[in-house]
């Protein structure tokens, strides 16, 4: 945004970049990657909510795992929702997490923001998560995977930030 439309309150920010399939979605932590069958919680596990993954992490920063635009922001700062290239990526911050309240989570980003791959989302609190007795794990799901030919998990063991986990193709 220009500086002078951003006095005058106009948003000039730029769209998303295109996306162009096979999509690669990139881990949006460093940790150890879960696999769907493996993700502590039966709803994204069995698949209820699309095709997903997870990953245990070793920080307590969330980064967006494609360019795109927010579609939503839990108002408990536990869960953020990407657009990207038709796809609708949930992005979900532990388990049963949303019973925080908020508590510990901190989001950088609004309901309509462009991102970039990359971006910092949402910091958490690893330990208030912990203490609080919920699994800290970082959940990616394409909620609307029906939509498309494959969605695919890529990767095993640890993964750095960026690294792709799940490959998306038309």
């Amino acid at each position: 945004m220009a500086f002078f439309d951003f006095l005058k309150g106009k948003n000039t920010s730029t769209p998303p970049a295109a996306v162009t399939f096979p999509a690669a979605l990139g881990a949006s932590v460093e940790g150890m990657f879960v696999t769907m069958n493996q993700i502590p919680d039966e709803v994204f596990s069995t698949g209820v909510l699309g095709v997903c993954c997870g990953i245990e992490p070793e920080t307590g920063e969330v980064h967006a795992p494609i360019g795109g635009k927010i579609s939503q922001l839990a108002n408990t700062l536990h869960a953020v929702g990407i657009e990207a290239g038709g796809m609708e990526i949930l992005i979900h911050v532990g388990v049963d997490t949303v019973d925080m309240n908020g508590d510990g989570f901190s989001s950088m980003v609004k309901v309509g923001q462009t991102v970039k791959k990359g971006d910092l989302l949402l910091t958490m609190d690893l330990a208030k998560i912990h203490e609080a007795g919920h699994p800290a794990t970082i959940i990616m799901a394409v909620t609307n995977s029906d939509d498309f030919a494959s969605v695919e998990e890529v990767t095993s063991g640890m993964v750095q930030c960026g690294s792709d986990v799940l490959r998306v193709s038309k």
